[in-house]
């Protein structure tokens, strides 16, 4: 584990002193101390950036907002804390704020803050800033694709299609109603190479669209997943419906739908038993050619889901415009609503409009009985999270859908 430099930054002294000695207690012993802003700089200046800035919200000198600003856009720290007794509404509008200018804000606290909390907050600190991704590169891509320096690089069609088959996998998390019934199954991707952990959409995507390789990897997933599906309906007799990410850039694909249609009859399965679930949606537009694609995939009988709801700039006026049959309400706002009025409030205005709208809602990042259970209070929903089953392999999944209680249900989204 390497060693965190923190700022703290508190104009109580001795709240400033005990912190400083929560910190050591840690193991945590690169600390620049501040009582006001213009100290603040001035550590930062002549110490240079940290990873993580413990910053109280309200001082007697200085505008802690404008130093949060000032810290993402010098990058003069990675992750942010605040330390306030404020409201709610006014310590989640700084949050928002924070996150919006680039910066990870891990937790509000309040004061004082104790030992144990400092502690989590370290331990938190640490695993976001594991070593990532380098810096998109071909020597990054090498590194993913795990070849060496003499063989050759994407473009190359077959070093691309064979590592994708070798490193790409697909794993499955399941979709409930309130009652505990399967709806279906989300596809979720990772990388693997040989040696070291699977890699998450996060740390690969950017690599592999960077190389040219991002479509020919989404076409894997759909692969997988439609020939996971096909053998289910084979087994079973009943169809498994299927929810796979797709990159809004494949809309522009004119030849998309007519593959898509192909690769569903090969496997036998229903086109209403797949949706596709655009995680970019703030980047469709009802004037241009996304509409067009949406509208083939839809007469095709695909449903289509906005899988970011509410994120990186998605609107009200998307679900109007454009043809989607679902949206996902993802586990920024789900998850933890069961103790949070506010969460709870936003989820439920998202079902009570999908309902009027005639739109289904999956509810994600149910990760407890507290959440399953305030979800189902607010009305109809779909229903995904660990709580409910974690993403599996395929015979995993397997396992699990014969141990179901409940038989498989086949819904059509629309």
């Amino acid at each position: 584990m390497r060693s965190l430099n923190v700022l703290i930054l508190e104009d109580n002294p001795f709240r400033l002193m005990a912190l400083h000695q929560m910190l050591n207690a840690n193991g945590v012993f690169n600390v620049l101390t501040a009582e006001n802003v213009d100290t603040a700089r001035q550590s930062l200046g002549s110490k240079g950036p940290v990873d993580i800035a413990l910053c109280d919200l309200y001082l007697e000198q200085g505008d802690c907002l404008e130093l949060i600003r000032e810290l993402a856009e010098r990058r003069l720290t990675q992750v942010l804390v605040l330390l306030s007794n404020a409201e709610p509404d006014v310590l989640q509008g700084v949050a928002n704020m924070a996150r919006q200018l680039g910066l990870h804000v891990l937790a509000c606290l309040p004061k004082p803050a104790s030992a144990a909390l400092i502690g989590q907050i370290l331990t938190d600190c640490q695993a976001l800033l594991r070593p990532g991704p380098t810096a998109l590169s071909w020597g990054r891509v090498r590194d993913l694709l795990g070849v060496s320096d003499s063989e050759p690089l994407p473009p190359s069609a077959d070093v691309s299609q064979d590592t994708i088959a070798r490193c790409g996998r697909v794993w499955y998390q399941p979709i409930v109603d309130q009652a505990g019934a399967l709806q279906g199954v989300e596809a979720l991707a990772c990388w693997q190479l040989p040696a070291g952990e699977p890699l998450l959409p996060d740390d690969f995507l950017p690599v592999l669209e960077f190389a040219g390789m991002e479509e020919a990897f989404t076409w894997h997933v759909l692969e997988q997943t439609l020939g996971l599906a096909g053998q289910v309906m084979g087994e079973t007799g009943q169809a498994l419906p299927v929810a796979v990410n797709i990159p809004a850039r494949m809309l522009e694909r004119a030849h998309f739908p007519e593959v898509l249609q192909g690769l569903l009859q090969l496997h036998r399965v229903p086109a209403h038993s797949l949706t596709l679930e655009l995680v970019e949606a703030s980047r469709l537009k009802a004037d241009s050619v996304h509409l067009t694609g949406l509208l083939r995939l839809r007469m095709l009988g695909c449903q289509l889901s906005i899988g970011d709801f509410g994120l990186g700039g998605t609107s009200l006026q998307q679900l109007l415009e454009l043809p989607f049959t679902e949206l996902k309400i993802p586990p920024a706002f789900a998850s933890g609503m069961a103790n949070d009025d506010r969460r709870a409030a936003v989820v439920a205005g998202a079902m009570s409009m999908a309902a009027r709208l005639n739109v289904a809602v999956v509810v994600t990042g149910v990760e407890s009985a507290a959440d399953y259970h305030a979800v189902s209070e607010l009305g109809a929903a779909w229903l995904q999270g660990c709580f409910i089953a974690p993403p599996m392999d395929p015979e995993a999944l397997r396992r699990w859908l014969a141990f179901q209680a409940t038989p498989a249900r086949v819904p059509v989204r629309r």
